[in-house]
């Protein structure tokens, strides 16, 4: 019987849209609601450009004036801003080292299987990238109003527990019911739950799900920490906008003959953007088969690369910084 080659079972052009939809499927930040699509964003180097603007209203602002048959009111200006996104272009390689499981299985579709396999992977490093871009947000020149530090008080006031989350919650003011989930470190989860202040709540689908303070948990051990220092993040629905790009060749299968590799090669382009912070740096020149530059996670997560347009409490996501233990 001849061999199974990746070439056999996967047909690219049906394969590739669904490993985008089957990662955004499986994804815990879409699930959550922090990422959500904005239909503002249309994404690829073919349109032009490597960044997306996405202009918007001010708010109004000032107070209303008193009728008067003697005066005429006086017309305030709508103002306007504008949020850049930028645009993030990633491939994988996959060899049949990686694949040989995946060509083996019994009574399952190995093209759904390896499907899967590789939106795993996409759903891991989308969520590794909204990580270094909430760090680079966050560490912009003019975030201070979204942040709450208690790392630097003493003994226990610098540890997390009800209250301080409660004053988290509250950093955005009368805004802080747009606050609906938290991404924390494992870590920082478990302090919480042996504290016994963790439930479980059942979804609409019907799954469970870890809650806190009425605010869907999720787990990421990518949040940072340093020196002892956890920073947690709470956001609200869509605080991270999200579009699929089309790559000229999202996705192709190569053969190695004199190696007796097959590769299968899965391309992305995309746009994950914190609404109302925009980004401003210069990203490193690919050496790849991409044109222009696009930002590594590195760049992702330098704060000079950002700056805030939007009003700090229509920015749906608060920075709490943190320990689990007195220093």
């Amino acid at each position: 019987m001849a061999e199974t080659r990746i070439a056999d079972i996967i047909v690219p052009e049906v394969w590739a849209p669904y490993v985008v939809q089957k990662s955004v499927e499986i994804s815990a930040l879409f699930k959550s609601g922090l990422v959500a699509a904005d239909p503002r964003i249309e994404v690829g180097s073919r349109q032009g450009g490597e960044t997306v603007n996405m202009p918007f209203w001010s708010d109004l602002d000032g107070e209303a004036e008193e009728l008067s048959d003697q005066k005429a009111l006086t017309p305030s200006k709508i103002g306007t801003g504008e949020d850049v996104a930028v645009m993030q272009a990633l491939g994988k390689a996959f060899s049949s080292n990686d694949l040989a499981e995946a060509l083996n299985v019994d009574r399952e579709d190995p093209a759904e299987v390896i499907a899967s396999l590789v939106a795993w992977f996409w759903d891991r490093n989308m969520q590794y990238r909204v990580i270094s871009q909430l760090q680079g947000a966050f560490a912009a020149a003019n975030m201070s109003d979204n942040i709450l530090d208690i790392s630097g008080l003493v003994a226990g006031a610098a540890v997390i527990d009800k209250v301080s989350f409660a004053d988290a919650s509250f950093v955005l003011g009368d805004k802080y019911e747009s606050l609906s989930s938290v991404a924390m470190h494992s870590k920082t989860y478990s302090k919480l739950y042996i504290d016994d202040l963790i439930e479980t709540v059942k979804g609409s689908d019907g799954k469970s799900f870890p809650s806190y303070q009425g605010k869907r948990v999720i787990l990421d051990d990518g949040c940072p920490v340093s020196s002892g220092v956890y920073t947690t993040y709470l956001f609200g629905p869509g605080a991270v906008g999200y579009a699929e790009g089309d790559p000229k060749v999202p996705a192709e299968t190569d053969r190695d003959s004199l190696a007796g590799v097959d590769v299968l090669i899965s391309r992305r382009h995309f746009v994950l953007h914190v609404r109302g912070v925009k980004w401003v740096g210069t990203a490193t020149i690919s050496t790849g088969d991409e044109i222009g530059g696009h930002p590594t996670r590195a760049e992702l997560a330098t704060g000079a690369n950002w700056t805030r347009v939007y009003d700090p409490k229509n920015i749906r996501v608060v920075a709490f910084k943190h320990r689990i233990a007195a220093a």
